[in-house]
């Protein structure tokens, strides 16, 4: 297992994590997987034996019920591992029963410190944005979790660019910690992160951590163009992330495909082996709903694609270039930087 450093700060993360959304199966999660105490466990144990260290996981996921699972099935290893949750999410009805303000953060940091028996987070995301709250209250809230020893450090997930760089800027202004993970969606099915965030992870200092790097299952293999998928989330109500062009997603896959068979891999193992390949990606979160999945995912830290692998995958995935970007690309390309090529590499 290759270990990468989490932005700028001195924690180093396997570049393969372990994602909990499978665990427990109540509400929508149902759609996604169901995985039980005795079924985490063993995926727990898959996972240590390949030499990953870092577990993510979410206080609203299945109500709770993820974060408990998780704290069963961890019980006397804790010390082996990190472990990642967040907060922002509803997790009642009451009008203080989501967002980001200190009431909320503080009663949910708790509570999933009980759920998961542990004494503390290694990584605590803040999980969507909330317009309502102040952010100097989010974030002195972040900032006193921190130096409490309940929080080692902080991250941000599914921010947009300016979002997040106003965060950072308000964390910088007072002195507070900053965000030094960036848990985004990013994958071959979609590569609108490298827009803004992206080349700000990179400007920033912050790791990329990557949510559904296989697209909701879109890019294992068993959606195929003109064939119909046996089983899968996309066959029920599940509806992350959205397909809109469905021919250059069938494309992508053929890509996949056809490059998982020169090297006697999976096309679940090409998609994340490519994203292990990008700049400011740190770590890919991997869930499984079954043993053998996870298994297969596993295995692309063992999968080496080629330059020409890349580009294939970068060309046929390419995002549209929208404003600024096609006008910077015209005029301006002769001064771009790491992070500008983070979208504008030759090979799109």
């Amino acid at each position: 297992m290759e270990f990468r450093q989490l932005g700028r700060s001195g924690l180093r993360v396997s570049v393969l994590a372990m994602g909990t959304m499978t665990f427990g199966g109540s509400d929508v999660f149902g759609n996604v997987g169901h995985t039980d105490v005795a079924g985490a466990k063993r995926q727990v144990d898959m996972c240590l034996d390949a030499g990953v260290n870092l577990i993510d996981t979410a206080n609203m996921y299945s109500a709770g019920a993820a974060e408990e699972i998780l704290g069963q099935a961890i019980a006397g290893r804790r010390d082996r591992l990190l472990i990642s949750s967040k907060v922002r999410l509803p997790m009642g009805e009451g009008p203080n029963d989501e967002g980001l303000s200190r009431y909320h953060i503080l009663e949910q940091i708790e509570a999933s410190l009980r759920r998961l028996k542990t004494d503390h987070l290694d990584i605590y995301h803040v999980h969507q944005w909330d317009g309502l709250t102040p952010l100097e209250e989010t974030l002195e809230t972040l900032d006193s979790l921190v130096h409490s020893g309940k929080v080692r450090y902080l991250g941000v997930s599914n921010y947009s660019g300016w979002q997040l760089m106003k965060a950072l800027c308000v964390a910088d202004a007072h002195g507070y910690q900053r965000y030094v993970s960036n848990q985004i969606y990013y994958s071959l099915e979609s590569r609108d992160a490298e827009y803004e965030l992206v080349p700000l992870s990179l400007d920033e200092g912050l790791g990329i951590m990557v949510w559904s790097p296989l697209a909701g299952g879109l890019l294992s293999g068993k959606y195929r163009r003109g064939q119909e998928a046996s089983d899968g989330r996309h066959l029920t109500e599940w509806s992350e992330p959205p397909v809109r062009d469905e021919d250059k997603l069938y494309d992508t896959i053929e890509t996949a495909v056809d490059i998982a068979s020169a090297h006697q891999a999976s096309p679940a193992q090409v998609s994340l082996a490519y994203l292990l390949a990008k700049p400011g990606v740190t770590s890919v979160i991997v869930g499984a709903r079954k043993d053998e999945q996870l298994a297969d995912n596993l295995g692309a830290i063992n999968l080496q694609l080629t330059n020409e692998d890349i580009d294939r995958l970068d060309k046929v995935s390419a995002p549209d270039l929208i404003y600024p970007h096609w006008h910077q690309a015209n005029l301006v390309s002769n001064r771009f930087s790491e992070a500008d090529l983070a979208l504008h590499r030759p090979a799109r």
